[in-house]
């Protein structure tokens, strides 16, 4: 085991609510595009929340057999969708891989709520037709850790797999857990990321119990207003991001393209409330400082944070408060955004989604906007980017 093993990204791929493919995101994230609009999903005339981000113009027989993708949930398919892209611009010819050069790509990928439509399909073919109504493909169409699964038998990848669901933090961890995997030598890539489908009747509805959707059915394009004094919750979306991380030593093997390095992470956890962050910021204090510690780099040496920032009035001060601890002075002096302003809120595959962000941000030594902030909230008083890229050295 080596503990710095250095581990780099060599590919990503996404489909999201603002662009189906990594350039189409990327133009619409410097541009500041809000994928916010009404809900085609279902009728959702009678709720609290009618809008959300809803991936546009994705057809699954684009990446997948009408036969497969009829078995599938949505966020299998995302997944698979944005995994097939992430492999391509990899370069990973697996056609060429001996099985146990196979034997040493693995999987980690992540759902926070999983096949949500499917048991809600199949919830009302039982109680309305009886149990022999159910689908042989329902607890696999449903399951989590179906996405990681599938990726792996498309590719034929025998090395480590798992999913993942912590929440809004299951794409971050599934990151994590794929750099640790090759720290501890038992993988030499890894393709992990994040994949959410949960703007079904149920979802919204459940999220919208909670209050923690906002309610601007009158303006839905700017109704995800992280920091903004007027905030009112955040705005579902759905979509998948996969990256494929290399040791550095496989990457330069293969002469492979590589994107950024990841130099560490960090973990914590608030202990504080089943929905609610801890106000002090706590838990976030940890995380980040860890993750110093394991990259073993100083504050000083942060330029760019891709930050949470939800668009709820807890959420965005808890963080802000956590950087201004962390950094000090330097708080000032980073270029932050929130990216979650035009993407919406991906729960599971958001951390995913926003890795993809700050990368390319590195790649492009471009910050992307924090977009429909009209009056800033004087509890978060840094940087956030606001209303226009920044496109000034990183």
């Amino acid at each position: 085991m080596n503990p710095r093993t250095r581990v780099v990204v060599t590919g990503m791929g996404v489909v999201a609510p603002i662009g189906l493919t990594i350039d189409a995101f990327w133009q619409a994230l410097t541009v500041g595009k809000s994928g916010a609009a009404p809900i085609t999903r279902f009728d959702a005339s009678d709720f609290k929340t009618q809008f959300a981000c809803e991936l546009k113009g994705f057809d699954p027989l684009n990446y997948l057999e009408r036969k497969q993708a009829n078995r599938l949930d949505a966020f299998c398919q995302y997944a698979l969708a944005a995994t097939q892209e992430a492999m391509v611009d990899a370069g990973l010819d697996l056609g060429s891989h001996s099985q146990l050069e196979r034997d040493r790509i693995g999987v980690v990928y992540g759902s926070g709520i999983g096949g949500l439509k499917v048991l809600e399909t199949q919830a009302k073919n039982l109680a309305n037709k009886g149990p022999d109504a159910l689908s042989p493909f329902m607890i696999p169409m449903m399951i989590g850790n179906m996405a990681p699964g599938l990726i792996a038998m498309t590719y034929d990848l025998k090395g480590p797999n798992h999913g993942v669901v912590s929440a809004c933090s299951t794409g971050n961890d599934a990151l994590c857990d794929a750099l640790l995997l090759m720290r501890q030598g038992y993988a030499d890539v890894m393709v992990c990321g994040g994949s959410e489908a949960a703007i079904t009747p149920l979802g919204v509805g459940g999220f919208a119990a909670m209050r923690a959707l906002s309610t601007r059915n009158d303006q839905p394009l700017t109704a995800s207003r992280p920091f903004d004094i007027n905030r009112d919750g955040f705005v579902i979306g759905e979509g998948a991001g996969t990256l494929v991380l290399e040791t550095l030593e496989h990457a330069q093997a293969r002469d492979a393209h590589i994107y950024a390095e990841v130099l560490g992470f960090g973990a914590s956890s608030d202990a504080y409330h089943y929905a609610a962050p801890d106000p002090t910021g706590s838990g976030v204090v940890l995380a980040i400082n860890r993750a110093l510690a394991d990259a073993q780099i100083t504050p000083q040496q942060v330029d760019h944070i891709n930050m949470h920032a939800t668009s709820t009035p807890l959420g965005d001060v808890a963080e802000s408060s956590a950087i201004q601890q962390v950094f000090g002075d330097r708080a000032q002096q980073l270029k932050l955004s929130a990216t979650k302003s035009m993407t919406g809120h991906l729960l599971g595959a958001a951390g995913a989604i926003e890795a993809i962000a700050a990368v390319l941000a590195l790649r492009h030594s471009t910050v992307p906007p924090t977009i429909n902030v009209e009056s800033l909230d004087p509890a978060c008083p840094l940087n956030y980017t606001l209303g226009a890229a920044d496109q000034s050295p990183l």
